[in-house]
């Protein structure tokens, strides 16, 4: 499609990766515990940094904060499209600024253009199965572990994006035009996500599964975000923005540490494990770049 041609070149000239070749998956391959808590962590701090930056009553304060987000989205993804292999720091990177742009794109319809939450819930669900589709027809898989070209990654991205919009227009109209209110939205959100973690114990599509609890997790970390820092006539706790996104900013950073130290130590392991096997069959097996860069024994 034309249209879709010119996106993906425009997409390459602000990212700066068209001559970038990926060498290896760009995504995280172990989908642990870990992994959920540093992308429900992620989503709170991206609402609440959100929040912070283009909740000046000040139009012009807003207009800058919303710069300053954009400005952050775009250096975040040309860090991660210009590598050529997953890195643990930059991907996170990334996903904070998209939760934090994210937020923006969702609540613009609904603050400037006046939206009901519920014609916005729609409106990005909309945009996010058309994505899906553009994806599965080029690609014929939305496997997180097939990220592994350009293209592919593009697509991923572009719904990653569209996941955090779809997520914070669903917890604002669950918390607002449904009345539940922030903290009641979260535990909701809560029970839900309990339901894909069921679906692939019991075997349904881990796809399906994955990208269902990908979604839920945005309304998720977000109520939870906005009912610390919203004030009290708003049913929140009325901390402020800035102590709420810093302490979950570091948070994040400490969650994102961690997650460096065991996929490092699982990637010696895995080392190991192949060199190992192909000692047992008498030859030595050559091991990824990224394992010899991690194990260069």
């Amino acid at each position: 499609m034309p249209v879709i041609s010119r996106l993906s070149r425009a997409v390459d000239a602000v990212l700066g990766s068209r001559t970038v070749v990926p060498t290896a998956v760009k995504v995280p391959f172990a989908i642990t515990l870990l992994f959920w808590a540093a992308k429900i962590v992620s989503t709170a701090m991206g609402e609440a940094l959100a929040d912070w930056l283009d909740g000046s009553p000040n139009v012009i304060v807003a207009a800058i904060g919303c710069l300053v987000a954009l400005a952050a989205f775009v250096v975040a993804l040309r860090l991660q499209f210009r590598t050529t292999r997953y890195r643990t720091s930059v991907y996170w990177f990334a996903v904070a600024m998209v939760a934090t742009f994210g937020t923006m794109a969702a609540d613009v319809l609904h603050q400037f253009l006046g939206a009901p939450y519920w014609s916005t819930t729609l409106f990005y669900a909309v945009v996010l199965a058309l994505v899906f589709w553009r994806w599965w027809a080029n690609e014929g898989t939305l496997s997180i572990h097939s990220i592994d070209t350009r293209r592919r990654e593009k697509f991923y991205w572009g719904t990653v994006l569209a996941t955090f919009a779809l997520g914070t227009a669903t917890g604002d109209w669950t918390a607002g035009d449904l009345h539940l209110n922030f903290l009641p939205s979260g535990i909701l959100f809560a029970g839900v996500i309990v339901v894909p973690a069921i679906g692939y114990l019991v075997g349904v599509n881990p796809v399906v599964m994955f990208w269902f609890a990908y979604v839920i997790t945005r309304p998720l970390g977000a109520s939870f975000a906005d009912y610390m820092d919203y004030p009290a006539r708003a049913h929140g706790l009325g901390i402020p923005k800035e102590i709420v996104w810093g302490a979950l900013a570091l948070a994040m950073i400490a969650l994102v540490a961690l997650l460096a130290v065991v996929e490092r130590r699982g990637d010696r392991a895995e080392a190991h494990e192949v060199r190992d096997g192909a000692a047992a069959r008498g030859r030595r097996a050559p091991a990824p770049a990224a394992l010899e860069e991690l194990d260069p024994a």
